[in-house]
């Protein structure tokens, strides 16, 4: 007596029912980046994940707190580090500083996660209570630790005596530009910015305006 097997194939929301939340953050930070913050779908996350909405949902309540995960996830790991860098740092406040720029740049700028900071930019505006999380989270934290790095500067004499506050404004503002063009004019130029030669030429600048010796010059009379 010969039996039928009924052979059906799982669907495919069910090969993936033990999908790790990172993976829907993975997905989340492609897609809020390729998308900005509006237009993100929570389908096309869970889609882009391999995940049902419905797992998606047994992690994250709603798109805010899946956009907080994600911060927290990718932003507030390189904050904590750069925090405990300073802290421990030994050598010169100017050595300090650029090394700092050069390494968020690294960690942030010319990675992925350069578009949330693009996404926070253009989208603020219309989602207050985001952009309030962002500012706490990662904006605040930021600008703490250059301050922190302009006071150490001045404590030992090596910078001279200036407004700390609005000098993290005037040194965080262009690399926010670079992070700005990078994503919008930069592949349209016949010659785009060189970020190696952008960032030296910025911070030669910006650390001898901080340096406490008097500056000289020649005399052309």
């Amino acid at each position: 007596m010969s039996t039928t097997l009924e052979i059906k194939s799982k669907p495919r929301w069910e090969r993936r029912k033990d999908a790790r939340p990172q993976e829907v953050l993975a997905a989340a930070l492609d897609i809020f980046v390729e998308r900005g913050y509006a237009a993100t779908r929570l389908d096309d996350v869970a889609a882009r994940a391999g995940v049902s909405k419905g797992t998606l949902y047994l992690y994250f309540e709603n798109k805010e707190e899946l956009f907080k995960a994600v911060v927290r996830e990718n932003l507030v790991p390189a904050l904590n580090e750069a925090e405990d860098y300073v802290e421990s740092y030994s050598g010169s406040s100017t050595d300090l500083l650029r090394e700092f720029i050069l390494a968020w740049w690294k960690r942030i700028g010319e990675t992925k996660l350069s578009g949330i900071t693009k996404l926070m930019m253009a989208e603020s505006g219309n989602f207050p209570d985001v952009a309030s999380f962002y500012h706490e989270e990662v904006i605040s934290r930021g600008n703490a630790l250059i301050i922190r790095v302009l006071e150490r500067g001045m404590q030992s004499g090596e910078f001279r005596r200036i407004d700390k506050v609005h000098a993290n404004l005037v040194i965080v503002s262009p690399v926010l530009m670079l992070m700005m063009w990078k994503h919008s004019f930069n592949a349209l130029q016949p010659h785009p910015i060189s970020t190696n030669d952008y960032l030296d030429c910025f911070l030669d600048l910006i650390t001898r305006g901080l340096h406490a010796a008097p500056l000289s010059f020649s005399n052309t009379q």
